[in-house]
């Protein structure tokens, strides 16, 4: 689960993203070039091997001659290759106007092949008249290419074992009519098949050796081009990089604005964002010396009626009230819960602050406050919100507390947990189950837990934050833990 977690959050990374396409396109595509040149290298060689055999068929048709129905060839060929046994080019020529004669099962004279293949020939397959010095050694193939008069083929065949290139050329030569004893003879004509066949050993190591300077250059620019490919998109994507971390300083409370010199696309999203802060920040500082003002201005005459001395001590008490809740009221009011996501501070400083403060209000009996911090948590929202949250639940704590109070501060991936505990009498599971219930007052329970947890109370509930009462498992004595949903900075 944890690692399809991490690529489910890979993937909603624009660089991540970016940079997946673009591997996969260099993956996909660089492979594809290199079928595609391979394929069209090879054709091309084919195309050079066929024009090739293609000239050895003019060359050993120019010095064939027929006369009587009998083909003549020299002795010796131009191309020397045709003159060496076995030298990988050959040159056959095969007749099919000669019949098979069925009752002595051969071709008539003269043969045109070792009287060994004479039995072995197929009866369909064309006789073969002629034969290169360099073709000595092979037995003759029984599927030769037949195209038609005046046709090429150009096709593959195996002699030996070893795969060839063949190029066949059919032609026919006209023969003039002949006297034999006073009589006129008309000849027919005299069918032949040229056919030059090479061995593809010099094709396939041409292509083998392209096919590997191919996939080694191939490579070599595949991660040339990752190289150039991250190094672009890193610079592309820089101003979202320095974007974010000037967001992130604003969250931590390290700046106001973010600097709008930005290209175009992210230019008017930080002018507005500055906009955005620059209103919250000014309509926050008005809300709260219209708070503070109104707070003054109620405190005056409040201060003026406690003052007579005709009032009843119910009268005093309930201005007392009146005095206590517009100060909880106007701390409620002022917290900085709602633009918290721009805010962020270091939790430890606020508790060093705290425990050397208490510890010097406490020292009569002296209360020991014990505290693990993490150094790299963040609480994001209002310094005051956080000091009047754990003020009031340590200065409580130590009111309740014999001789020790406990702070731990941790983190995990997506929540802030801070734990106060003390050793005193702790709190009844009854009254834990109904501090929470709505028209309850902290106050009404024994002392040590006072009016400062419905402040923290409803502290908390505006940071959407969670708070838990229990009985510490170490101390003994209460136990709060409360909890923000946050990203670890």
């Amino acid at each position: 689960m944890s690692k399809k977690f991490k690529s489910v959050n890979l993937l909603k990374s624009l660089k991540a993203r970016l940079i997946v396409s673009a591997l996969l396109l260099i993956l996909v595509l660089m492979p594809l070039i290199g079928f595609t040149l391979n394929d069209a290298f090879k054709q091309q060689v084919k195309n050079a091997a066929k024009n090739e055999l293609r000239a050895y068929v003019y060359s050993v048709l120019a010095v064939s001659e027929v006369e009587n129905n009998q083909l003549f060839m020299p002795e010796q060929l131009l191309e020397n290759q045709f003159n060496v046994i076995q030298s990988g080019l050959y040159a056959l020529i095969s007749n099919t106007s000669v019949k098979y004669d069925a009752v002595t099962d051969s071709y008539p004279e003269p043969p045109a092949m070792p009287s060994a293949e004479k039995k072995t020939i197929n009866k369909d397959t064309p006789r073969l008249v002629w034969q290169s010095d360099s073709f000595l050694g092979f037995a003759a193939p029984r599927d030769l290419p037949l195209p038609a008069t005046g046709q090429s083929e150009f096709s593959e065949i195996v002699l030996e074992g070893r795969p060839h290139l063949i190029y066949s050329f059919s032609a026919s030569f006209e023969q003039s009519a002949a006297a034999q004893n006073n009589v006129q003879t008309q000849l027919q004509p005299f069918p032949i098949t040229i056919h030059i066949i090479k061995d593809q050993a010099d094709f396939q190591q041409q292509v083998a050796q392209f096919r590997k300077q191919l996939w080694s250059w191939l490579l070599i620019l595949m991660v040339l081009l990752v190289i150039v490919q991250l190094v672009w998109l890193l610079w592309t994507l820089k101003p979202l990089a320095k974007f974010t971390q000037e967001l992130s300083a604003i969250e931590q409370g390290h700046a106001q604005q973010i600097n709008e010199n930005y290209p175009s696309e992210l230019h008017a999203v930080a002018r507005q964002l500055n906009s955005l802060l620059n209103t919250e920040q000014s309509q926050r500082k008005r809300y709260r010396n219209a708070l503070s003002d109104l707070a003054h201005s109620l405190k005056t005459p409040l201060s003026v009626i406690q003052s007579q001395k005709a009032l009843s001590r119910a009268s005093i008490e309930q201005i007392s009230i009146i005095n206590s809740i517009i100060g909880h009221q106007l701390k409620r009011a002022q917290t900085a819960a709602g633009s918290s996501w721009h805010l962020g501070i270091k939790v430890n400083a606020v508790c060093d602050k705290l425990v050397r403060t208490l510890a010097k209000i406490y020292r009569e009996p002296q209360i020991s406050i014990s505290q693990i911090v993490d150094a790299q948590a963040i609480f994001k929202g209002d310094e005051a919100d956080l000091t009047e949250i754990l003020g009031n639940l340590l200065d409580n704590a130590c009111k309740a507390a014999k001789s020790q109070v406990s702070l731990t501060v941790k983190r995990t991936a997506t929540r802030l947990i801070i734990i106060v505990e003390d050793d005193g009498k702790g709190i009844t599971p009854e009254q834990q189950s109904q501090i929470f219930e709505r028209g309850i007052r902290a106050d009404s329970y024994q002392q040590g837990h006072g009016i400062g947890l419905a402040i923290v109370r409803d502290l908390i509930d505006s940071y959407n934050g969670q708070l838990a009462v229990s009985s510490s498992a170490t101390l003994g004595g209460a136990k709060f833990e409360f909890s923000f949903g946050q990203e670890a900075s």
